[in-house]
């Protein structure tokens, strides 16, 4: 069974820093790219960060604007969000995401979500 548990939400004031980090289990995700959503509420889910397999190659939502840094674990199951300079606005919960292709930032070609971890910053 494959699964994605995230982990790392809580708390924390405006300023400061979170790591978020996700493991896989269940099947080899060394050939699958590998993402963050997040989801406030009342909104839409937002495209947060990606890494692909072949290079490590990163993108980012463009609210990011350099304050958060995706990356994989020397065990490729592991993803890692570190997120600087948090924002009352980053108060979401935060999904992690594997695809076997490109993953798109609408999240429409995920083919595993986990379910979630809350992170709420406060101001």
């Amino acid at each position: 069974q494959v699964e994605l548990v995230e982990s790392g939400g809580r708390l924390v004031q405006a300023g400061g820093s979170l790591r978020l980090s996700c493991a896989a289990s269940g099947r080899t995700f060394s050939t699958y790219d590998m993402g963050w959503f997040r989801q406030a509420p009342g909104k839409e889910r937002e495209f947060v960060a990606r890494i692909s397999w072949r290079g490590g190659t990163t993108d980012y939502g463009d609210f990011v604007k350099g304050r958060f840094t995706i990356s994989s674990g020397r065990v490729r199951n592991t993803v890692y969000l570190q997120m600087n300079n948090l924002e009352p606005e980053d108060t979401a919960v935060y999904y992690c995401a594997a695809a076997s292709r490109v993953i798109s930032t609408t999240g429409s070609d995920i083919d595993y979500w986990g379910k979630g971890t809350l992170v709420t910053v406060s101001s």
